[in-house]
């Protein structure tokens, strides 16, 4: 703690966090190929640098690193994982702008990937980006107990997957076709696949370094679903509330697309009362189990994660 209030010092901790994520992704998304490979096409290379480096809150790390961090367990090895989640999201977003999915022309403020360079090659930046986080992850470099590298990437898996953010996306496209109105259940599944999986990982991968007992692996989870929905909620309503300028992505696309939303499903009101409900659940979650209750930083995320503005 640096003295200051919790919310200075979490965004401090955020933005170094952020700075470290950076570093590291720029050091790894380096010309230099590694055994193994022939070499990084320059071309392409930029097109993927482009899409993961200098933008994005890095949200993601943060929770890994600062899960991570309440247990003493810090270095290379965590921010390499964290960078390794971070373009598992980057990808995703890269191919969530594409014109066959969302079609959106900005992000983080700039022209997406697929406007920058071109359509087939913002697919091919996403096919890489995803190909490499589980490099990254399987590396001794990551960790040097095979075990624990198993578990990181068995576990990213589930969450980027089928079952996870990828299936999730699958119900979105199929909820904007939908003929009658989004059920709130129905969203809420949705959202924990979509967007829920990847920052309930990035807590989970925490853990997995600390190799934490099963009761606070447990509230661990409990904490990481909670802030995933909160962040959701958070995010339907901005879309509603914030203009393109403070989102950096066109605001106000969710209704026009017919987008499985929970302000959609329970109005703005009682999405800012679920939004504002999981975020104190999050916290909860946190204070049943002993190290928790020094997890400040990672509370302030939970209220972050409500009451962010972009």
């Amino acid at each position: 703690m640096t003295g200051g209030t919790l919310a200075e010092d979490f965004q401090q901790r955020l933005t170094q966090i952020a700075e470290a994520t950076e570093k590291t992704l720029d050091h790894l998304l380096g010309p230099s190929p590694l055994p193994g490979e022939t070499l990084r096409p320059p071309r392409f290379l930029e097109a993927m640098r482009y899409a993961s480096l200098g933008g994005g809150k890095r949200l993601r790390p943060f929770l890994l690193v600062e899960t991570a961090r309440l247990f003493g367990i810090e270095g290379e090895g965590v921010l390499r994982a964290a960078s390794a989640l971070e373009m598992i999201h980057c990808y995703s977003l890269v191919h969530d702008d594409l014109p066959a999915l969302d079609n959106d022309d900005l992000r983080r403020g700039r022209p997406t990937t697929h406007k920058a360079y071109d359509e087939a090659t913002a697919i091919l930046v996403g096919d890489g980006l995803l190909t490499y986080a589980f490099d990254v992850l399987a590396d001794p470099a990551t960790h040097k107990d095979p075990a624990i590298r198993i578990e990181l990437v068995l576990a990213l898996a589930r969450a980027a997957g089928v079952g996870g953010m990828v299936g999730g996306q699958v119900l979105d496209i199929e909820a904007e076709q939908a003929k009658t109105p989004h059920t709130a259940e129905a969203v809420i599944e949705l959202q924990s696949m979509k967007t829920g999986a990847l920052l309930h990982y990035a807590v989970i991968a925490g853990a997995i370094f600390a190799g934490v007992s099963k009761q606070t692996r447990e509230a661990l989870s409990a904490y990481g679903q909670a802030l995933g929905a909160a962040f959701q909620v958070a995010d339907d309503i901005l879309d509603v509330e914030a203009d393109t300028e403070a989102l950096g992505k066109k605001a106000g696309k969710d209704a026009d697309r017919n987008k499985a939303t929970l302000v959609a499903s329970l109005g703005l009101e009682a999405a800012r009362k679920r939004r504002d409900t999981l975020s104190a659940e999050a916290i909860a979650a946190l204070d049943s189990f002993p190290e928790g209750r020094e997890a400040h930083i990672l509370k302030e995320a939970a209220r972050f994660a409500a009451t962010r503005k972009n």
